[in-house]
């Protein structure tokens, strides 16, 4: 570790013993480059600020209505084209920059230079992006601000409408070229059910499953057809030992001739057979009685035995109406089995071919249920899409409030010329101090026994002072001197020019004295 510490000494000795080229380089490069830092125009800084507000109230109200995009990416993909080229050009038309370049040449140097220093970046957490721009003219400076902040709201809020036209324009092609194959689906699915009407799955399943329905109604029937054979047989079986009975016959004269008679009585209790009421109602009785004597004589068969309708017995008439009806059932019945047999009979004839039938059909079936799906499904998102065109015509879902208007800059923001002072001296000294230790490497003087030894290879037994005769103590301190003054002055001058730049009222009063 000592001898460390003894390198450093001995190496900052011989910087030291070399410190003339540290005034030369600072008076070589300071001044010189204060003089160029007093020269630099100045520039003015103009600066916006915009609040973006992506919380609109009517996306929660629409939300599962309509397609869902993140505003927040819109504005940052928009923050990160702000500076394309197609926007720069559009910045310089505003304006007016790019009537300033008379040659392609010149153009291209106009903007590359506005993408060089526009800026826009995030200011907090806020959503809050600021927009600056430097140029040696404020007016100008403004402007530049003032274009960058149009477009950039002009962009994002024209972004979303472009891609609803654009995404209505796709869904309404696509659902016409869907809505063609889906006409063609259902024109194939028809003219296949059309030749095949009597072979296709129903309501009720499959071919094998309708065969099974019919088969299983056969027997239903059959077995409906002998019940009712058996019933009929046994209702002809009891007509015929029914034996049918006199029947005293009724006559539509019975009623009248009853009211007669009860209304002779009365009259016989008031008076006696002389009476003419009496003998009038005896008259009429005698006469429809033997109107109904005369029309049962009309009604007798040509055989002399008399009509069934008066002959028969209520129990034969009711025996011969229900023979009437189980016979007519039994030929209902019989038709029906016929019919189902005939069908039982035809399908089996087919199943061979059934299912090639049914397979076809399934094929159809899935690619028209795939192809109306997809009509269905392209009609509900243009819906969707119809509706968050309107949203976004009716209301913006990203705001844009100006925090900060762009103003014409009153004071220079550049360029940094306290920054470029300091640095220069920093710059003029290192490069002082490295060029004295370079040259203390290539020119080494030795300043210690120990470094001689080293060099030598020979111990050091003492050491020789210089006397003041010999007039070295005094050229050194003369040297340091020299050393300190210089320093002292490029200090002093490193002083001013920060006073200069950092009092405006000094800096004014300067400028006008000059």
């Amino acid at each position: 570790m000592q001898e460390v510490f003894e390198q450093i000494i001995e190496q900052l000795k011989g910087i030291w013993l070399k410190r003339r080229y540290i005034i030369i380089t600072t008076w070589l490069f300071c001044p010189l480059g204060w003089l160029g830092i007093t020269q630099l125009p100045d520039t003015y800084e103009s600066v916006a600020r915009v609040h973006t507000d992506t919380q609109s109230l009517l996306r929660p109200l629409l939300k599962g209505l309509t397609v869902e995009t993140d505003p927040d990416k819109q504005v940052i993909l928009m923050v990160k084209t702000l500076l394309s080229r197609p926007n720069l050009e559009r910045i310089a038309r505003m304006t007016d920059l790019d009537v300033q370049a008379t040659t392609p040449k010149e153009y291209n140097k106009l903007i590359e230079k506005l993408e060089k220093n526009i800026s826009i970046r995030l200011v907090g957490g806020d959503n809050i992006y600021s927009i600056s721009y430097e140029h040696k003219e404020p007016q100008m400076a403004k402007n530049v601000v003032q274009a960058a902040l149009t477009v950039f709201i002009e962009n994002t809020l024209g972004e979303s409408r472009s891609e609803s036209d654009s995404a209505q324009k796709f869904l309404d092609t696509q659902i016409q070229d869907y809505e063609a194959r889906l006409l063609e689906a259902e024109g194939r699915l028809t003219d296949f059910k059309q030749r095949y009407s009597g072979s296709l799955p129903g309501d009720t399943g499959g071919f094998y499953s309708r065969l099974n329905i019919n088969k299983s109604k056969l027997q239903e029937a059959e077995l409906q057809l002998r019940e009712a054979t058996t019933k009929w047989q046994s209702a002809k079986e009891q007509l015929t030992g029914q034996k049918p009975i006199a029947n005293v016959m009724t006559s539509q004269y019975d009623e009248r001739i009853a009211q007669l008679t009860q209304s002779l009585d009365s009259l016989m209790l008031r008076y006696t057979d002389a009476h003419p009421d009496v003998k009038e109602a005896k008259r009429r009785v005698a006469d429809l009685k033997k109107q109904k004597e005369e029309e049962k004589i009309a009604m007798s068969g040509e055989n002399g035995q008399e009509n069934s309708a008066f002959t028969d017995s209520p129990l034969y008439q009711e025996l011969k109406v229900a023979e009437s009806e189980l016979a007519n059932n039994v030929a209902s019945l019989t038709v029906r089995v016929t019919d189902f047999q005939e069908r039982v009979k035809a399908m089996e004839a087919k199943a061979h071919t059934i299912p090639e039938i049914e397979a076809e059909l399934i094929a159809l079936d899935r690619d028209y249920g795939i192809t109306k799906k997809k009509f269905e499904d392209l009609l509900n998102r243009r819906e969707t899409a119809r509706l968050a065109q309107e949203a976004d015509e009716t209301t913006d879902k990203i705001q844009f409030k100006v925090v900060d208007p762009p103003r014409v800059p009153i004071e220079p923001s550049g360029p940094k010329r306290l920054i470029f002072i300091t640095a220069i001296l920093i710059f003029g000294f290192g490069s002082g101090i490295g060029i004295s230790f370079l040259f203390s490497q290539l020119t080494p003087i030795v300043t210690s026994a120990r470094q001689l030894s080293n060099a030598t290879g020979y111990p050091v037994f003492g050491i020789v002072s210089a006397t003041e005769s010999l007039g070295l103590v005094k050229r050194h301190k003369r040297k340091a001197i020299i050393f300190a003054l210089s320093n002292s002055m490029i200090i002093v001058m490193y002083a001013g020019m920060m006073s200069f730049y950092l009092i405006p009222a000094l800096q004014t009063s300067i400028r006008g004295l000059l």
